[in-house]
């Protein structure tokens, strides 16, 4: 026997096989039997031959048979990124076939397979007596623990063609609990989504019964899938729920839809004789967005149900108005256009559909000029907008404006703004005496309005150390100086929601819309203080304003803004860290500090563990005739208690505190709740399982929801 030792290390060589493919290998040393034709590797073996990878601590190759046999961690890597581990692995010269004892496969997506013997055939791997689980087997300390979850299995099959696992006479334990599976069960092996059968959902609710949902999943294409849901139910028809989703070289969108037959509840509780509702039931949406080129991209949503409650029913959305639009949109730095489209479905007892409006077109365009005028910045806008209704007002309009902003620092430190203002506006209406709110209605026909406004806004920033920290106090003065405008006579359409708020005191114009503007010179004056600490910060903000003129203003009564003095309104802001978060709107009578506007949001807590409470108050005494929004009183409280290390409860509640001094039209009398939620989850790396309960006091005329009790149960891995 001739045999020929190679010198020692031996790295980065390569061998030809008698098929003249060339397999890269590197070893510490190599002997070469001549007369066997073997070769013999040890030592930080590494082959590599068409993606398939090997490393052990020794390698025998007989070039005549074709065989590896590989000793001692051996790791094998298969092109798409599985590993398979083992003390013995016997191969074909090509590393891609072979057998393995008491091997451990440890995919690309994270789960392991852990099996007695596995045999590899044109790249199926092929595992007897298996064990698959997704989840971690040692602790953080490196201490071994059993997974929550496992399918053990007497046949496993890897096929990575069609990147499944095949489990033959397989069982699920979870939590040492044996559950069996189908004769035939297959997962995802790669962590994307695969067409099969996922777990189901159950509920249980007061108008439904007991539910059953069985979502199939159809992944159409890589970037194409279909999720189809059956809904079945004691208490009701069933359904079927279905959702298309898709990613395209311009953007992504996707399509959703729910149907179902049965008795829709009569939303209007004033309705004598109903007439009878078995009828199709049903909801539609649909969004995307598409980036056409770098600067324009389209933007919609679609939304639609056959009636006010079945929404509610069947939790697809607690949404009290459904909203479509379509926007086109161009952005640069320097240029913004908008061309969209708007209309609602209202859920609401009291909406009317044909009342409700359709926004189109809607079009508003900004430009920023490169050169400044003046020192200053120029901003030229133009906006138009078509209401429409079936039955009620139609309001067209347009505009033109521009916008001149100069900021300078003085040497002192103040920082000063100055800007001037212009628009040209013009509408045109019809049927205005459908609008109940005369305030509202503006003139028949044509109308035409100029208006123009300088203003000059100054803040002094001091800043300096304070209380082993830095603070900074901030002065600030504004004066818009701006001529009497024609306001009644234009229709308001967009600007009927106006409240005095620390967000709005010192904006040009506090009309939340285009219709109405804020005329009558005036003077807005505050302060703002701010105290940054090592995990202590503090931020508060006052203010107030006065109108020169004494011209009646147009604002009404409860907003804050009707007398030359304003209401006193402010925010403050608290934070310990990231353990406190505390937030404080408030409005307060300029004649006697009552509070208009109460508002606290306060955390208190970790990611994990944390309490929520928030409480709101408007006592603003607003007629129900003219504003939108009447007074309420509402608390909401929220919080989650990890008490354990997987193990964690929830709850949450909003409670109508409304009576009838507040508003008349109140249901709540001084205490209502609205809706409560309270829950439990356990959840790992590899399982999710969740109880909640949610009663919902919210009537649609006779309908009312009433409670939920809902079981989720997911297993993380399963390449869904």
């Amino acid at each position: 026997m001739a045999q020929e030792n190679a010198p020692a290390p031996v790295a980065d060589s390569a061998a030809v096989a008698p098929d003249e493919q060339v397999i890269d290998f590197s070893a510490d040393a190599v002997t070469y039997d001549s007369d066997a034709d073997v070769i013999t590797a040890s030592g930080r073996v590494r082959m590599n031959r068409d993606g398939n990878y090997l490393a052990a601590d020794q390698v025998i190759w007989s070039r005549k048979t074709g065989e590896v046999r590989a000793n001692g961690s051996v790791v094998v890597m298969t092109p798409q990124g599985d590993k398979i581990l083992g003390d013995n692995v016997v191969l074909t010269d090509t590393l891609r076939d072979g057998t393995v004892d008491n091997l451990l496969v440890i995919l690309e997506s994270g789960g392991r397979i852990a099996a007695s013997k596995g045999t590899r055939v044109n790249g199926e791997n092929i595992l007897e007596h298996a064990v698959y689980s997704p989840c971690p087997v040692l602790t953080q300390n490196g201490c071994p623990k059993s997974p929550s979850w496992k399918i053990v299995a007497a046949r496993v099959i890897q096929d990575p063609v069609t990147q499944r696992i095949r489990f033959q006479g397989g069982r699920l334990q979870l939590f040492g609990l044996t559950l069996p599976l189908l004769p035939v069960f297959s997962i995802g092996s790669n962590g994307e989504g695969q067409t099969g059968a996922l777990f189901p959902n159950f509920a249980i609710s007061n108008t439904n019964g007991f539910e059953v949902a069985l979502p199939y999943y159809w992944r159409i294409a890589p970037n194409q899938d279909l999720t189809i849901t059956p809904h079945i139910y004691t208490k009701s028809l069933p359904a079927i729920e279905g959702k298309y989703r898709a990613l395209t070289s311009l953007g992504a969108f996707q399509l959703g839809g729910f149907l179902t037959y049965g008795d829709a509840e009569d939303p209007d509780p004033d309705e004598v004789d109903p007439e009878s509702k078995d009828r199709v039931r049903g909801y539609f949406e649909a969004n995307g967005r598409f980036q056409l080129d770098p600067y324009w991209s389209v933007t919609t949503s679609l939304r639609a149900a056959t009636d006010k409650t079945v929404t509610r029913q069947y939790d697809i959305t607690r949404d009290a108005e459904l909203r479509n639009f379509l926007d086109v949109e161009r952005i640069s730095p320097n240029s913004y256009i908008s061309i969209g489209g708007w209309a609602f479905q209202g859920l609401r007892v009291d909406d009317h559909q044909d009342e409700i409006p359709i926004a189109l077109p809607a079009i508003d365009a900004r430009f920023l000029l490169g050169d400044p005028i003046l020192g200053g910045k120029i901003e030229l806008q133009a906006n138009s907008l078509a209401i429409l209704r079936i039955d009620g007002q139609d309001t067209q309009r347009a505009f033109a404006s521009a916008r001149w902003d100069l900021r300078k620092l003085t040497k002192m430190g103040q920082e000063v703004t100055f800007t001037a203002y212009v628009r040209g506006d013009v509408y045109h209406s019809d049927e205005n005496d459908e609008t109940d709110v005369l305030i509202y209605r503006g003139d028949n026909g044509w109308q035409y309005r100029g208006i123009a406004a300088l203003a000059a806004d100054m803040k002094w920033p001091l800043v300096g150390p304070a209380f082993g920290g830095t603070q900074r106090l901030t002065p600030r003065v504004q004066m818009v100086l701006t001529p009497p405008t024609p306001n009644l006579e234009i229709p308001n359409e967009d600007a009927r929601s106006i409240d005095l708020e620390d967000s709005n005191l010192f904006a040009l114009n506090r009309f939340p819309g285009y219709d109405r503007w804020e005329d009558g010179s005036r003077i807005t004056y505050g302060v703002e203080w701010a105290l940054d600490r090592p995990n202590v910060a503090i931020d508060t903000v006052i203010g107030q304003s006065y109108r020169l003129t004494r011209n009646p203003g147009i604002f009404p009564e409860g907003t804050g803004l009707t007398d030359r003095w304003s209401d006193i309104v402010g925010r403050t802001r608290i934070r310990f860290g990231r353990f406190i978060d505390l937030t404080h709107r408030f409005r307060f009578d300029k004649d006697n500090l009552a509070p208009r506007r109460n508002e606290v949001d306060l955390t208190v807590g970790t990611d994990q563990t944390y309490a929520q409470i928030g409480y709101l108050r408007l006592n603003r005494n607003i007629s129900t005739a003219v504003e939108d929004l009447r007074d309420k009183e509402e608390l909401r409280l929220a919080g989650r208690l990890k008490f354990a290390r997987y193990w964690s409860i929830f709850g949450a509640t909003v409670l109508d505190l409304t009576d009838k001094k507040e508003d008349p039209l109140s249901l709540a009398d001084g205490y209502e709740p609205v809706r409560h939620r309270l829950g439990i989850t356990y959840e790992d790396e590899c399982l999710e399982l969740g109880l909640s309960w949610k009663r919902d006091y919210e009537r649609v005329g006779e309908f009312k929801k009433g409670s939920t009790f809902a079981l989720r149960f997911a297993l993380k891995g399963i390449g869904r």
